[in-house]
């Protein structure tokens, strides 16, 4: 089961009690004090693990608490510090106060280990209250209580390339063809109901991540379909593949001014991201048509058709991409980057999408 939410009560660790005792040995007379200090409270810590993708190991409600100290002991001896407790999340966890709103901290990188709460300090023993007028002291301090704050973490996938459509256009299948994501694929609507992560291979050496998010549909923001619930995962992502069906009942114009006012809706960073569009299910359209189609659609964008790429598109069908993907050369962020038509099912473009798409992300990351 994918959670990518939930709301947690911490608490830190109560400091050990200090010891109220006495030396008392064989042939040692009026020993006096001796008790010992109280042990630390254990700190509860965040730590940002890869082999992580969910927040499901949380239960509704949970009460996670780090040890408390242990009492002090006599001859001096100090109690036991408490354990720590370690959080483990996945990257892109944010963990947020549930009063305040505040963002606390952003899990990002693997390993990352971030201290949340100290633990109680421990009692001093009797000791330390030892004088001249007080050789005896029969009392000792208590341990500091632990903190206790009530949290929620919430995860946010992070991706160089999200995919965004209507349900049923292909996305799943496109990320098990270019990636080694499995997700379930079907001839329904909503098929996919969790965000999928797929790793994209160019080449030996090269990669990228692409994230598959639930189908987006007309009022989404508003919680429409599955509503923001997932739209907030591609928040992180950088850039943005917007799949627009070639043989779907709704207009191509409708779905791409839908897709784009959705997402400008929830998120205006997002609204500026780079982007370039994927014409889908070019296997099941008739030939004439997708050139009708898609150069239709180049007309309604204000682009026109090129001739020749280096990217390697098929050109008996036509396409557009601009001339670089980097800004300092002339990259238009206005514009889509490409708009090509693909068919997942019979392989017409994916290698040549899978180049430019990652042309893109080496243009961000050097920008980065």
């Amino acid at each position: 089961m994918f959670t990518d939410s939930v709301e947690l009560t911490v608490s830190s660790g109560k400091g050990g009690q200090g010891c109220v005792a006495f030396r008392r040995e064989k042939f040692v007379v009026n020993g006096g004090p001796n008790g010992g200090d109280g042990g630390k409270g254990g700190d509860i810590w965040f730590k940002c693990d890869n082999n992580t993708h969910t927040l499901s190991h949380f239960q509704k409600k949970m009460h996670i608490k780090a040890d408390n100290g242990a009492q002090g002991e006599s001859s001096n001896m100090s109690g036991k510090s408490g354990a720590k407790r370690v959080i483990i999340v996945p990257p892109g966890t944010q963990i947020i106060d549930m009063e305040s709103g505040e963002v606390i901290f952003d899990m990002l990188k693997d390993g990352q280990e971030e201290l949340f709460i100290t633990g109680g300090r421990g009692g001093l023993g009797n000791t330390h209250f030892k004088s001249s007028t007080n050789q005896r002291p029969t009392y000792a301090q208590p341990g500091e209580k632990g903190e206790t704050r009530r949290i929620k973490l919430d995860l946010k996938l992070i991706a160089d390339v999200g995919l965004v459509g209507f349900p049923n256009v292909g996305k799943s299948t496109l990320i098990s063809t270019v990636s080694n994501a499995r997700p379930e694929i079907a001839n329904y609507e909503f098929t996919t109901l969790t965000p999928k992560l797929g790793q994209v291979n160019i080449g030996d050496f090269e990669s990228f991540i692409m994230a598959d998010i639930p189908g987006i549909i007309g009022g989404a923001h508003e919680g429409k379909g599955l509503g923001i619930e997932f739209l907030r995962h591609i928040e992180r992502t950088e850039i943005l593949l917007f799949m627009v069906d070639l043989a779907s009942y709704r207009d191509l114009k409708e779905q791409i001014e839908t897709l784009k006012e959705e997402v400008a809706a929830f998120s205006d960073k997002l609204a500026h991201s780079k982007y370039a569009i994927a014409l889908t299910r070019a296997d099941v359209v008739p030939t004439e048509e997708i050139e009708e189609l898609v150069n239709g659609f180049l007309e309604m964008l204000g682009l026109e058709a090129t001739k020749d790429s280096d990217i390697g598109f098929d050109n008996t069908m036509p396409y557009y991409i601009q001339k670089t993907a980097d800004e300092t050369l002339g990259y238009n962020r206005e514009l889509p980057y490409f708009v090509v038509p693909i068919s997942s099912a019979a392989n017409k473009n994916i290698e040549p999408l899978k180049n430019a798409l990652f042309k893109l992300v080496q243009s961000k990351r050097l920008e980065s």
